[in-house]
Formats: structure tokens, C-alpha cells, sequence
């Protein structure tokens, strides 16, 4: 799973992303600091994992993981090339889902290149230079394939015909995720303004409980369909400099279960349809990011290529059942230890060896 960051100068975006990946990515008080796009690996945090590595007492404990990258700040004419737009607009194309930082605190010492900090406001920045881009790129496509499709070239037609819609759709402020494009297009084309969407509201250090800006942006993100992640990316920075051991206290002190950065990566998850499974034993435990409708030998080319190519069958257990009865000894005694082929579609918390 790769989720891009984007957003306007000044919202906390490199801050977020030091946090995330403990990166030392530059982070001052002034527009373009990230000039490349970072990537970072996150570990996703699943107690499930270190439940199952202490079941087996696995020497190792291998997490999924998210990949983050890191875009520079977005300002109004990206998609015309202004400030450093056109450069940056093209990494976005690459990633599975675009997460937003929006700036909802005020601080008189860090400059808002909006002018008011409305975060409605940012928000139809980036979304229309994003459309911008895409109706630029739908034209260039279509552009090409013009002269074969004037002659009757039956493909470079159908490629028109598709473009077509999409191009009256974004000229008349339409976004690709709400023009219902055929998923072939949208794959085609990897439109901006079609990849799904969650914003992050990036509060102040005393508002962990959000504040009218941040619930303005939750009920805008509501109707749209978008995932909202309220944090205070100052915070989660303080949190990814602590000890594994004192982060627990740290949170509780807040007031929190999880840390903002958690919940993000969970709803990046839940954004992208996305399950996991695991592999446990002496040796390791390791937890494994699918989407949701995966079939056995498809997990199992995760792990690697031969596995898939060569699959035969799996042998498939449920994480609640190992927790419940604490061996696999136990599960085959009870007959809770399954073998399934090659079209069994994968479920969330299967305990898996691929044979």
C-alpha cells in the first residue's frame, strides 16, 4: 500500500512524515523545504502479531508495512507549473491513495499560504489543481490518439470514446471519483482526482479532541466519502522520538488509546480495502497486507513467486482459535486446522502455511 501526502506549504506534512518514518526530512517554517519525494516504510502496529509471536515464541516479529511518500507542498497553479507542480503532480500518479494534511490550528509564527487557514479552502485548492491535472493529461491522451481514431483504428476509438467522458466530466468541475469511470479507465489513466481520498486535520498540541476547523473537515470529508484522521502531527513527532515501552504511558497521559499515526495507517488501510494474514512459528511471525477478495495462491506470491507458482494447498487456521486454545497441537486435536485449494479466498486473521 503507497499513500502519497500532499497538501499546501506550511500544514505539517514533513513534520507528519518524520514522524511516520522517523525520517529526517527538513521541516522550517517556509514553503518548498521537501524538494524530492521522500518515501518512507511504516510499520503497521497490529497486536495480533506480537500476540501469535508470543504464542510461538518467534525469535522475530516482521510487521506489514505502508509505504509513505512525502510530496512538496502544493500551491494554487501546480497543474500549470507553478511552484514546483508539474514535478510533484507527476509522483502522486504512482501512488494507491492520496492522504491530505490540512491545516487546522493557527500560529501566528508559522506562515499560512492561504491567508485564513480555512480548511475548506485548502481543501478546493488541492482538489482543483488535481482535476486541472487531469483534464491536461486527458487532452495530451486524447490528443494522440485523434488521427487514428478519425480513421476508423477500432482501439484508438474506444480510448477517444473514454477520454471523452472523462474530459467533459473534469470541464465541468467533476472529479474522476465521481463520474463513475469504468475501473479499466481509472487504471489506464491513474486520474488524480480518482484515486481514493482521506484527509488528515492537523490540530494544535491542545486539541487532540479536534476543534471547529477539524469538525468542519470531517463533516465536508463525510460527504464526499472520505476518510478523516484528526492529529496533532507536533505531537505525533514527540511520540515517535519516545521508547517503544514509554509510548503507552505517554498516550494514556493524553488521554489516548492509540497515537494519531496508528489510526492513520488503519485508515489507509480500511481506504484501500485492505485484510492480513499471518505466518507464525519459532522462527517468526509475520503479519501480511492483502486486499480484501485475495485468493490463496495470490497471498502466497506475496511471501514469494514460487510459492504462488507451485501452490498446492494451504494449511489455514483462524488467530482467534490459536488464541483461544494456545497450540496448534490443541487446533488439530479439535480439528480447527483446515486445507484449502486454489480457489479459497483469503479472510482477515488466517493463520497460514502455503504447501
Amino acid at each position: 500500500m503507497e499513500i502519497g501526502i500532499v497538501g499546501l506549504p506550511n500544514v505539517g506534512k514533513s513534520t507528519l512524515f518524520n514522524a511516520l518514518t522517523g525520517s529526517a526530512v527538513a521541516a522550517s517554517n517556509f514553503p518548498f523545504t521537501t524538494i524530492e519525494p521522500n518515501v518512507g516504510i511504516v510499520p503497521v502496529r497490529d497486536p495480533r502479531l506480537y500476540k501469535l509471536g508470543e504464542i510461538f515464541k518467534s525469535q522475530k516479529i516482521v510487521p506489514a508495512g505502508v509505504r509513505f511518500v512525502d510530496i512538496a507542498g502544493l500551491v494554487k497553479g501546480a497543474s500549470q507549473g507553478e511552484g514546483l507542480g508539474n514535478k510533484f503532480l507527476s509522483h502522486i500518479r504512482e501512488v494507491d491513495a492520496i492522504a491530505q494534511v490540512i491545516r487546522c490550528f493557527k500560529d501566528p509564527d508559522v506562515v499560512d499560504v492561504t491567508g485564513d487557514a480555512h480548511p475548506i479552502h485548502a481543501l478546493e485548492v488541492i482538489a482543483t489543481e488535481l482535476l486541472l491535472a487531469d483534464l491536461e493529461q486527458a487532452q495530451r491522451i486524447r490528443e494522440k490518439y485523434a488521427g487514428a481514431a478519425r480513421s476508423g483504428q477500432k482501439d484508438a476509438k474506444e480510448i477517444v470514446a473514454a477520454l471523452d467522458v472523462a474530459i467533459d466530466g473534469f470541464n465541468k468541475g467533476i472529479p474522476a471519483r465521481r463520474q463513475n469511470l469504468p475501473a479499466a479507465t481509472q487504471k489506464a489513466y491513474q486520474f488524480l482526482s480518482g484515486k481514493p481520498l482521506l484527509y488528515v486535520a492537523n490540530v494544535g498540541e491542545n486539541e487532540l479532541a479536534g476543534n471547529p476547523q477539524s469538525g468542519e473537515l470531517a463533516d465536508y470529508g463525510a460527504k464526499d466519502g472520505a476518510e478523516v484522521v484528526v492529529l496533532s502531527a507536533k505531537i505525533e513527532a514527540e511520540i515517535a522520538q519516545l521508547p517503544e515501552a514509554e509510548r503507552k504511558d505517554f498516550l494514556d497521559s493524553l488521554g489516548l488509546q492509540e497515537s494519531g499515526l496508528d489510526r492513520l495507517v488503519k485508515a489507509g488501510q480500511k481506504l484501500l480495502h485492505l485484510m492480513t494474514f499471518f505466518t507464525s512459528g519459532p522462527d517468526e511471525s509475520r503479519a501480511w497486507g492483502i486486499e480484501e477478495g485475495t485468493t490463496a495462491p495470490k497471498a502466497a506470491g506475496k511471501i514469494h513467486s514460487d510459492l504462488e507458482k507451485n501452490f498446492a494447498r494451504a494449511r489455514i487456521y483462524s488467530y482467534e482459535d490459536i488464541v483461544a486454545y494456545g497450540s496448534e497441537a490443541a487446533l488439530k486435536e479439535k480439528g480447527l486446522i483446515r486445507f484449502e485449494g486454489r480457489d479459497y479466498v483469503m479472510k482477515d486473521n488466517d493463520v497460514v502455511e502455503f504447501l
